[in-house]
């Protein structure tokens, strides 16, 4: 068989693997580790496409989206660069699944004096969050000023997401937490939940209304006086996804690539904690709350 051809079919193997659900079952064994060196072609919010080289064991030679297991990298990545990284992979029957890069170096500059087009913000302890305004699933115009007095747990989603460990596991999360805290009357009157979209034209107040009463678990019964599920105006939304880092592109089938960002912000609107991927643990959250209310 042709060489092209040999590519091509590895590619679509390799594809089929890396678009199962994220749920898939797979053996306890640890993720399978390679090296790659390649050329980056693009940064994708939490994904970049490399031009990579061959992986003995693994693939060779082509170009493909990876996933980044630290996606707060991407601001540090731009197109032209030269890198080495780790690929860690889980191995299930004879396909690849949940590839991601990790520990990227970057070899080669594509520019020294670059300047990306869009400058993020990286949410750090101590940084006065900005009065943004948003739209909430009742309609109603509402501030992050508004929340002062309060600690506000505030993370990122988009209701169209279908990869399991990002937008449906933060909510998930933010479910437990809220159920958490209202066991606790004096600590839940004292937080605020804050799910954001970024993806305003589609999620608008009527689909967040169903979104976020399907997670607080009370569907058309929800009031939202604990946990509001809100989108800034598509004129606003860059600056509010740049001041906390968080990338969006636009993907297949309507899809959008993202990165995650998970802010805990005290009662005098300052961040308090960042947590920019999805392996946090709700218990842990809950137990930062805790400390920050008796603090």
């Amino acid at each position: 068989m042709p060489r092209k051809l040999l590519s091509l079919f590895a590619v679509l193997i390799l594809l089929a693997g890396c678009h199962q659900s994220p749920q898939t079952p797979t053996a306890s064994a640890p993720p399978r580790t390679f090296t790659i060196r390649g050329k980056i072609l693009a940064v994708k919010g939490a994904a970049v496409t490399l031009d990579g080289e061959d992986v003995p064991g693994f693939m060779e030679a082509m170009t493909m989206d990876y996933r980044l297991k630290d996606p707060s990298v991407a601001s540090e990545l731009h197109p032209g660069d030269r890198i080495t990284a780790k690929v860690l992979a889980d191995k299930v029957g004879g396909s690849y699944t949940n590839v991601q890069l990790d520990n990227i170096v970057v070899i080669a500059q594509a520019r020294p004096d670059y300047k990306p087009p869009i400058s993020y913000h990286v949410p750090t302890a101590g940084d006065p969050v900005p009065d943004f305004h948003l739209i909430n699933q009742s309609d109603r115009t509402i501030h992050l000023d508004q929340f002062k007095g309060k600690l506000v747990l505030m993370t990122f989603i988009y209701t169209r997401c279908q990869l399991a460990d990002f937008c449906p596991r933060m909510s998930r999360n933010f479910a437990d937490i809220d159920h958490a805290l209202a066991a606790d009357p004096a600590l839940y009157n004292q937080t605020h939940l804050l799910s954001i979209s970024f993806d305003p034209a589609y999620d608008t107040p009527k689909v967040l209304r169903s979104y976020g009463g399907a997670y607080t678990g009370n569907y058309t019964n929800e009031k939202f006086l604990h946990w509001d599920f809100a989108a800034p105006t598509e004129k606003d939304l860059p600056a509010v996804t740049q001041f906390f880092n968080v990338g969006v592109t636009p993907g297949d089938s309507k899809s959008l690539t993202h990165s995650l960002s998970t802010i805990l912000i005290g009662k005098d609107g300052r961040i308090i904690a960042w947590y920019p991927t999805n392996d946090w643990d709700p218990k842990e959250v809950v137990t930062a709350i805790r400390k920050a209310a008796t603090a």
